[in-house]
């Protein structure tokens, strides 16, 4: 496809050094409106990760010596030279990434707030003195960065993904290795690029890409890295917890989910439908919160399929940097192999297709908007994570049936209700097992507010006040 944006060289960012490929193997890059290649990212090996570790080390001792006050006003600066760099890499986030050039500024953005919030929540990571029990004798409690870090993120938020890693053990006084997706490279390059500038201290934050198995193993097994944290699915989660169990080093796993949506009989349909729309096609449906299974009360259930199908329907797939577009491309050939066969098994387990179903042309990894409505329980589709732009709908009568349908999957990240009354809405939210519960609103996270989940979604938070708690740890000191 002609005149489109140059994508930006890529690099390893170690002990504050931009390291090209220089004979290093490389993995190409695609964007995926096109399926082209546009860039290859540079692989660190083993000598790689082991300057990377010695350089977190280094940095650690430096940079937990420096004042909370200060760490807040370089993160503030990042977050400036950020803001000033948002519309180009927002157009580096849509190349590699394929979601809509809107999606990618409003991304970038949020980047910039999370490391404004953490700037300032780094400053309130207070102690706490104890009543003692004798004259003359003191109990206090210090909180204490935990250490150097390893940082994993996927490749469907490439910039509030490393942002919240970052900016939260940034803020607590840890030094951080990260390792983004290699699909997905230059927005979190960006994002050191910032730091770099702003003048953080060398080895302080390390980006290393990578063989994602050999590199997690070899940066988890270090004593260096004294704790993990991790996006991505609960397979591999449940992988990097037994490496990291191995050495009983801390762990924050935000992992799948599968996040059901309950209409009620006496919710605003109109309203219910347009939110819908507008959240389950963001990033093309690629979004670990996405709402998916949509339990709608008998007496509201085919009004609702028939306006949401119609919705998806008008919707304009195309290319993310395309003004009139409304919903990107899959981002890579893997997901829409995906969509194919999980439509398929739905189909042929009794759902019915309201809408959408299938690849748009041959060029990039375009999917329509997808409805199955009357999905049986048994379709692999309502038991597995689609991570793509499809919903699947039941009709219920019985609350405690829906209830337990909502909660009958392992997994727990989000989940949605949509009431007008309030009696119904706290009994619900009461009632859901999920990290995070949005009622009459899709909008569950901000950086302010806690995210992450239960049971096989994971645990630990990230975000808000407990984001930064995930990389401190309380001493006890008692003196006489």
């Amino acid at each position: 496809m002609s005149g489109r944006p140059t994508y930006d060289p890529l690099f390893l960012f170690i002990g504050g050094a931009w390291i090209a490929a220089e004979g290093r193997a490389a993995s190409p890059v695609v964007d995926p409106a096109t399926g082209e290649t546009i860039g290859a990212v540079p692989l660190a090996g083993p000598d790689d990760l082991d300057r990377a570790l010695e350089a977190a080390w280094k940095g650690f001792a430096a940079w937990r010596a420096v004042p909370a006050f200060e760490r807040g006003k370089l993160l503030r600066r990042a977050a400036e030279l950020i803001r000033a760099r948002a519309e180009a890499s927002a157009v580096q986030l849509t190349l590699e990434e394929g979601k809509l050039l809107a999606e990618a500024r409003q991304e970038v953005a949020a980047a910039a707030d999370i490391f404004d919030w953490f700037a300032e929540e780094g400053r309130r990571a207070y102690g706490r003195v104890i009543p003692a029990r004798a004259e003359a004798s003191r109990f206090t409690v210090q909180r204490e960065p935990v250490g150097p870090m390893a940082a994993f993120t996927p490749w469907n938020f490439p910039a509030t993904g490393p942002a919240r890693k970052i900016a939260a053990s940034l803020a607590a006084g840890c030094s951080c290795i990260i390792k983004p997706a290699e699909e997905t490279p230059a927005t979190a390059l960006a994002i050191a690029r910032a730091l770099d500038e702003a003048g953080l201290p060398k080895g302080v934050l390390n980006v290393v890409f990578g063989d994602p198995a050999a590199v997690s193993a070899h940066l988890i097994a270090s004593p260096v890295i004294r704790k993990i944290s991790f996006t991505g699915s609960t397979r591999v989660g449940r992988l990097l917890g037994a490496l990291a169990a191995d050495g009983v080093k801390r762990t924050t796993l935000e992992l799948g989910g599968h996040a059901p949506v309950i209409v009620f009989e006496d919710a605003d349909l109109d309203r219910a439908v347009s939110l819908a729309l507008a959240a389950k096609f963001r990033n093309a449906g690629q979004v670990c919160t996405s709402p998916t299974r949509f339990y709608l009360h008998e007496t509201l259930h085919d009004r609702f399929v028939e306006a949401f199908a119609a919705g998806a329907q008008a919707m304009t797939v195309g290319d993310g940097l395309a003004a009139e577009s409304r919903m990107g491309p899959l981002a890579n050939p893997r997901r829409l192999s995906a969509m194919e066969a999980l439509v398929d098994d739905a189909l042929r387990t009794g759902a019915s297709l309201a809408a959408g179903g299938r690849r748009v042309g041959d060029q990039g990894f375009f999917w329509r908007p997808t409805v199955l409505a009357d999905t049986p329980a048994s379709a692999r589709i309502m038991n597995e994570e689609p991570f793509g732009p499809i919903i699947v709908t039941q009709a219920f009568d019985d609350l405690d049936a829906v209830v337990a349908e909502a909660n009958r999957l392992p997994f727990g990240l989000a989940a949605y209700a949509f009431t007008r009354s309030l009696s119904t809405a706290t009994a619900i939210s009461e009632r859901l097992e999920s990290g995070m519960v949005g009622l009459n609103t899709f909008t569950i996270t901000v950086p302010e507010t806690p995210f992450g989940g239960v049971k096989q979604s994971g645990h630990g938070r990230e975000g808000g006040l407990e984001g930064l708690d995930a990389y401190l740890v309380a001493k006890l000191v008692s003196q006489m």
